[in-house]
């Protein structure tokens, strides 16, 4: 009962062609092959396997938290000086805001706000796990090189103990991908399948 699954920023605002970020997909500084690459890995493999995951710690009574990225104020004036800079906003109560249908919160799930890439630098996230007895998180969610990845590290440095579920979170490249992984792999977290993720929650249980 220690454990919850992590699912990072699959929302309108990264996660949806035509929307937030690839509402211009020219202007969106992502080139069309990796757009390509981002949104099938999505559709075929990520989303799927989260929903795989978020099944299973539903089915067994275990907490599923979800992370998006949407300012306090309509204006986005709270936002990170990153999110200004980069351009990033979701105002509440806009389609940026919410997330995708296919692995949505359910009823009574914990969703937090940020305004950065880091969960646990910029939310009171820590403080809500804690009170929760949350002691190992399985992280899934978008992009791996960034929100993914800086929550890994975080939770680490935070005495967490992590655990990335690899085909459940995706970036825009292969290369980028693969390299993200190799550099968390046993250092700041485990890496598992999402297969074997589920049969050790089943397991555990």
């Amino acid at each position: 009962r220690s454990t919850a699954l992590l699912v990072i920023d699959v929302q309108y605002l990264d996660a949806a062609p035509g929307h937030g970020v690839f509402a211009d997909a020219e202007a969106s500084g992502v080139p069309p092959k990796a757009q390509e690459y981002y949104f099938e890995s999505l559709r075929d493999t990520v989303l799927p396997n989260i929903r795989r995951l978020q099944d299973a710690f539903r089915r067994n009574g275990l907490e599923v938290i979800h992370t998006r990225i949407m300012s306090l104020t309509a204006d986005g004036r709270d936002r990170s000086s990153g999110h200004k800079r980069l351009g990033l906003h979701a105002a509440p109560g806009s389609k940026e805001a919410e997330f995708l249908p296919e692995v949505a919160p359910q009823p009574g799930e914990i969703v937090i706000s940020k305004t950065a890439s880091g969960v646990f630098t910029s939310t009171n996230i820590e403080y809500v796990l804690r009170n929760l007895g949350i002691q190992s998180l399985y992280v899934t969610g978008v992009y791996t090189n960034e929100c993914v990845s800086t929550a890994v590290r975080d939770g680490s440095d935070l005495g967490f103990h992590m655990t990335l579920v690899q085909d459940a979170c995706t970036t825009v490249t292969p290369e980028l991908q693969a390299a993200t992984v190799r550099v968390l792999r046993d250092r700041y977290a485990r890496v598992l399948r999402t297969k074997a993720a589920v049969a050790e929650v089943e397991r555990l249980v």
